[in-house]
């Protein structure tokens, strides 16, 4: 080897050895920086954490029954209900009117009716009434199921209304339908505000 090349070798050797010593350093260093960055940040979070715990804590109360009564959305969803099953209704109604009226008809003429006269009125009342009856409750399911889907949006609307409300007043906690609660954290009335706007 000639002197040149061993003086170089030598050299590369030297800053081999001083890049070794600085990424031993620096690699020694960044756990010990980052052990300090988390102390930093887990002592900023506790005292985050320990002015929230002695904030007082803030809950609402949400009706969901008074909003599904009393909200415009809601008064216009049974309006538009009770129009499209008007025509339905009037037709039970008189279907009723017919059978009370033959069923009058009957007490009064059975005694002098036939055996065989009687047998038949009593079966036309009784397919009378079970017509009546089906036709009710296939009105009152139909009535429930479209009356729930219309509600059921209503219900999406205002939890997102509510959702709106404890962000913007900071609230930690709505509590929905409860057994017994205060005026004072009732927020029901803000809940439909906020309907009766959109």
């Amino acid at each position: 080897m000639t002197p040149r090349l061993a003086s170089n070798a030598f050299g590369m050797r030297k800053i081999g050895v001083l890049l070794a010593t600085s990424v031993l350093g620096l690699s020694l260093s960044v756990p010990t920086a980052f052990a300090q960055a988390t102390k930093a940040t887990d002592a900023a979070e506790k005292k985050t954490e320990a002015a929230a715990d002695n904030a007082p804590l803030k809950i609402g109360f949400v009706n969901t029954e008074k909003i599904l009564r009393d909200s415009a959305p809601a008064k216009e969803a049974q309006q538009k209900i009770e129009t499209e099953f008007k025509k339905r209704d009037e037709e039970l109604q008189k279907l009723a009117t017919t059978l009370r009226s033959k069923a009058e008809e009957f007490d009064k003429n059975a005694p002098v009716m036939t055996d065989a006269d009687r047998s038949k009125a009593q079966r036309e009342l009784s397919d009378l009434d079970t017509d009546l009856q089906r036709k009710r409750r296939e009105f009152q399911e139909d009535f429930n199921r479209r009356r729930n889907e219309a509600f059921s949006g209503i219900v999406d609307k205002a939890n997102v209304a509510i959702r709106e409300i404890a962000e913007k007043e900071s609230y930690d906690l709505i509590v929905q339908d409860a057994v017994t609660v205060s005026a004072r954290i009732d927020i029901t009335e803000a809940v439909i505000q906020v309907l009766d706007k959109k």
